[in-house]
């Protein structure tokens, strides 16, 4: 298979990742700020960076048409970042929420703009154009616990959302004079605001780590920790790549496919080619010095590295390039400090 194009930012932890439309531009979420990497060549170089938010940023989206930068952190607060001939302006949106915000993603019309939080809310952000700012309205019910991920419907009405509360649920974000009237779908005609238009409990009441819409709409998958899709370890992102196909990854440091429709799904294995050259003469040459350092010093040698790009937990996954209506190409991002483009 092709080989992925690996970018090894920094030795932390990236909580978000998000690529503008031409793919030039990398927005990463590091600590309490946002740093922006500019495409120089076959690398990525650090241009800028977002400061504002007074805690851990936990989440990033680029509006792909726009340009917008949307973020979201601990602080409770979100920014929505313009470029202007000084730099990017921060715009402050009150959440009205009393715990972190987790998760934020542009609609697909980038009208709005969602949040997910640890207060048992969603708060569903647009311009006023009247007043000049950003408001929110709240999705509240049957909402029990925090929320971990937010992936919004192909028409920009319905917004999917992962709990930990053990359940994943899709409702309707209408906002009459902000949308247009939705067309009717498989998940209801009639979509008043905060209306339920699915409500699905993991099987073991695990947390529900990431859920995404199927490229038309009307399929949902969400991962949780339970490792449900017969995983060993839990996932935490996933991304549709094609009706029949999803990509999810996690804990186990590398994305696994699977494929199915109505009659059911199955595992079909990872994205990484485990025969890719020079992995056998290295686990025959991790052998031979494991039995040398017994010899000599009676001991096993700490081997730390892992057979897979990705050396720890995959925290996001999102689309980078589509062909046809499928996904061509998908970046991961994760504790590592990695951003890795996959091409499929």
């Amino acid at each position: 298979m092709p080989s992925s194009e690996v970018h090894h930012l920094f030795h932390h932890p990236i909580a978000d990742h998000s690529f503008s439309a031409d793919r030039q531009t990398l927005a990463v979420a590091r600590d309490n700020n946002v740093e922006l990497y500019a495409r120089s060549g076959s690398k990525f170089a650090l241009q800028d960076e977002l400061r504002g938010h007074d805690k851990t940023v936990t989440g990033v989206d680029i509006a792909p048409r726009s340009g917008r930068i949307v973020t979201c952190s601990q602080d409770r607060n979100a920014y929505v970042w313009e470029p202007s001939p000084s730099g990017w302006k921060p715009t402050l949106v009150l959440l009205r929420i009393n715990r972190a915000a987790t998760s934020v993603r542009w609609s697909p019309s980038e009208a709005k703009f969602a949040v997910g939080s640890g207060a048992r809310v969603i708060a569903v952000c647009y311009f006023e154009e009247e007043n000049n700012w950003w408001v929110s309205k709240h999705l509240k019910k049957p909402i029990r616990s925090t929320v971990t991920s937010v992936s919004w419907h192909p028409n920009s009405v319905l917004l999917a959302a992962g709990s930990t509360d053990g359940h994943a649920r899709v409702f309707s974000s209408f906002i009459k004079g902000v949308d247009p009237r939705p067309e009717p779908s498989a998940w209801g005609e009639r979509l008043p605001f905060n209306t339920v238009c699915g409500e699905y409990l993991n099987s073991t009441a695990g947390w529900v780590h990431g859920c995404a819409f199927s490229p038309s709409g009307d399929a949902l998958a969400f991962t949780a920790h339970d490792s449900s899709i017969t995983v060993v370890l839990p996932l935490v992102s996933l991304v549709w790549t094609s009706e029949s196909e999803i990509v999810a990854a996690g804990y186990d440091c590398e994305a696994f496919k699977f494929r199915g429709d109505e009659q059911g799904w199955e595992f079909t294995g990872s994205v990484e080619s485990k025969g890719r050259p020079g992995l056998a003469d290295q686990r025959e040459e991790s052998a031979l010095n494991m039995f040398r350092q017994m010899d000599l010093k009676g001991k096993v040698k700490d081997d730390t590295q892992l057979n897979t790009v990705h050396q720890n937990t995959i925290s996001t996954v999102r689309s980078y390039a589509e062909n046809g209506g499928s996904v061509s190409k998908f970046t991961t991002s994760g504790v590592d400090g990695r951003v890795v483009v996959w091409s499929l």
